[in-house]
């Protein structure tokens, strides 16, 4: 015998493994141990691996969506203050406080329906804490609050000459006792000269919603941070702790050196976190979204919890069939490696017949549970898929309609009036626009009641919707404004149509039997490109007309550009 020989059988003596049964069972618990304790390992820190690319995914979408739709926010924002600082009401009453010329009544009546154009539109858009118009020295001289701001800095004025608009920093405002920020765009007269600036003071609750709806998982957060590792706003941080709370100065670095790089800190009396920034160019702000570590990589301890279980329960299983059946669980185990291999080749009609009542027939049985439970998943995720995209058909119509009249929001007529300027531009094609306000719509609400209101805002819809055609848009603008797009039309046609809906809403009985009331509509037309090259300039130009319209003592309809007609009956 050979001395390595020897040598062994006395470690096996030593050791009680003279038995062929005992050393087949330690050899095939070793065979079982070894691999499974490395494929788990591996599969452990595989998995924690993926788990870290998933979240760092996630992280970055989450930030790019937030950034998203900041941008989107502030855009509308800027839109907003150029469409109120282009509107007829704002320039001529600003034209004459400029020129300080006429009589003193005339200036006060200037700047009195110059302060209820702003007070009026600031009651429409709730993201304004303040409207203001500054002359070009920087002083305010007309605002929507009872106490007007202090002048705008002198830079303010330089950075928006020409088409320019300019976003100013997150500061605490105490008279609101909230974070508030400005932003500016020039106001032009008709010739071109500048007369000032509009300036709208801008509160942050939008972007809280935006910051909330984008969280991750329970413990996830997003914020929106300075430089400097200010918060400005977060989705759980409240609005009374503005800039007050901070990142730590090491985070802060890091997450702003690397963009949209994972980066694990801790925050002041806070779990360990991982997080992700993304910047927001034209704010000079970060958008940060981060997750608990313990949320993050719960999974993967789930996960190494159970490959250790698994590897326990696949030990006692092959220590027992080694030991008392050998060789007779070989055929079993390959019926279920030839199931094995049809599921993983997606064929679930699988079913294993149980020959015997041991661990092998034991393993086909939960084989054959798994198999069942995967059909049902699969019939259950193809019902849940049919049903998400129900609903999400569903929320892509509620997102673009109007929930009281049924419209087009306003949100959607502003992406459909941006496509239908592009199409008429190629095509050289024509449409117009009606703006259409409710006249003494105040006094109705007031006299009738809001809910009276709003069966008339609900009755009118229906009304402009049937006095359109098929391929024309209705659209609810804002409070008692609509707005109608009638493609193919240009003025005179336009005005064919809205004097038929005027005069089919004078006609028409509101209120209620005991207080029967007469409503009457005002509306300006303009169309493109006669009134407007843009979306802006003739949206411009139809509210122009509308004011117009009320100007001349409403009931009426005026079509831009044109002279005065005579009043409607």
């Amino acid at each position: 015998m050979l001395s390595w020989e020897r040598a062994t059988s006395n470690v096996l003596h030593l050791v009680r493994l003279d038995s062929i049964r005992r050393r087949i069972v330690i050899f095939a618990l070793l065979a079982t141990l070894i691999p499974s304790l490395g494929l788990g390992w591996r599969s452990y820190v595989l998995n924690r691996q993926f788990l870290s690319q998933k979240l760092s995914e996630n992280l970055r979408d989450a930030t790019f969506d937030i950034v998203r739709e900041v941008n989107l926010w502030l855009k509308e924002r800027l839109y907003e203050v150029r469409i109120f600082s282009s509107s007829y009401e704002v320039t001529e009453n600003l034209e004459h406080l400029v020129r300080a010329s006429g009589p003193p009544a005339r200036l006060a009546e200037a700047r009195r329906r110059l302060a209820d154009y702003l007070a009026s539109v600031q009651d429409k858009f709730r993201d304004y804490e303040e409207l203001m118009v500054v002359d070009t020295t920087g002083r305010v001289l007309v605002s929507s609050a009872a106490a007007p701001g202090p002048a705008l800095p002198a830079e303010w004025l330089k950075g928006t000459r020409g088409e320019a608009t300019v976003v100013g920093d997150a500061y605490w405002d105490e008279a609101r006792q909230k974070g508030v920020m400005l932003v500016a765009v020039p106001i032009a007269a008709a010739h071109g000269r500048s007369l000032g600036l509009m300036a709208g003071k801008v509160n942050f609750d939008t972007l809280v919603e935006i910051l909330r709806s984008h969280a991750l998982g329970e413990t996830g957060q997003a914020y929106l941070v300075t430089p400097d590792g200010s918060v400005i706003v977060g989705s759980r941080v409240p609005l009374s702790v503005f800039k007050q709370v901070r990142l730590p100065t090491a985070a802060t670095r890091a997450l702003f050196a690397g963009p949209e790089t994972p980066v694990e800190y801790t925050p002041d009396r806070g779990r360990p976190v991982i997080g992700s920034l993304k910047p927001v160019p034209q704010l000079g702000w970060g958008v940060v979204a981060d997750l608990t570590q313990a949320e993050a990589y719960g999974l993967t301890a789930r996960m190494r919890n159970l490959t250790l279980i698994t590897v326990a329960a696949l030990l006692a299983v092959i220590g027992l069939t080694a030991y008392f059946f050998g060789q007779a669980v070989a055929r079993p185990l390959q019926r279920l490696t030839r199931g094995a291999s049809r599921v993983a080749g997606g064929d679930l009609e699988v079913t294993l017949p149980v020959m015997d009542r041991g661990e092998v027939g034991y393993l086909t049985q939960v084989f054959n549970h798994m198999v069942t439970r995967l059909r049902q998943a699969r019939d259950e995720l193809a019902a849940a898929n049919a049903a998400l995209s129900e609903k999400n058909q569903e929320l892509q119509k509620l997102s673009i309609t109007d929930s009281l009249t049924g419209l087009n929001n306003r949100r959607h007529l502003t992406e459909v009036l941006v496509t239908e300027v592009a199409r008429a531009r190629r095509l050289r094609e024509r449409f117009a626009l009606l703006m259409i306000d409710i006249d003494h719509f105040k006094q109705y609400n007031d006299h009738y009641g809001h809910l009276a209101g709003d069966r008339l805002l609900s009755r009118l819809a229906g009304i402009f919707r049937d006095a359109i055609r098929d391929i024309d848009y209705a659209a609810r603008y804002g409070g008692e404004e609509f707005l109608l797009l009638l493609h193919g039309a240009d003025g005179e046609a336009a005005a064919q149509v809205a004097e038929r809906i005027r005069a089919r809403v004078a006609d028409e009985p509101f209120g209620d039997a005991a207080q029967p009331a007469r409503v009457t509509v005002s509306v300006g037309i303009a169309s493109f490109p006669a009134q407007g090259d843009g979306p802006e300039a003739i949206i411009a130009s139809a509210d122009a007309a509308l004011y117009e319209a009320k100007g001349r003592g409403r009931n009426r309809v005026v079509v831009a550009g044109e002279a005065e007609g005579p009043a409607a009956g």
